[in-house]
């Protein structure tokens, strides 16, 4: 397959960890920390993203719960809800141009509304990566 018409749904990770917004923080720290991820989508019951929460969300509730030793709340207490999201049918390249301009390192990929798979820095630079090893000079 030619690289530049890779679409998201050909590199995207379809088992896709992501919590829902009553989902304690510190569990969705410990989970975030298992699953080795950065951020997570947050959806609904029926996997519509409703909202995004990353380490950097969950830092200030989890030091304020060490201090004053008490339950950090739940995640929709400080979810992002102006979530970037990617079709599966959209380039990889065009994933790989708006993680260099806006920087997030998790898309979550939406297929008629409903959460399919996230798509991550790692694997659009390792599918960069298996396509600089294939390239031809010309």
């Amino acid at each position: 397959m030619k690289f530049d018409a890779l679409c998201v749904r050909d590199v995207m990770s379809r088992n896709t960890f992501h919590v829902y917004p009553n989902t304690r923080i510190d569990d969705c720290a410990e989970q975030l920390a298992h699953h080795k991820l950065s951020g997570a989508p947050v959806t609904d019951l029926y996997d519509h993203v409703i909202g995004f929460v990353s380490e950097q969300d969950l830092l200030e509730p989890l030091s304020q719960s060490v201090y004053y030793c008490h339950q950090p709340g739940n995640v929709e207490s400080v979810m992002r809800e102006d979530v970037l999201t990617v079709s599966p049918s959209m380039q990889v390249m065009q994933v790989a141009k708006l993680m260099m301009e806006d920087k997030p390192k998790i898309f979550p990929v939406v297929e008629d509304g409903r959460l399919i798979g996230v798509i991550t820095r790692r694997l659009v630079t390792k599918t960069l990566l298996q396509a600089q090893r294939s390239c031809v000079p010309v």
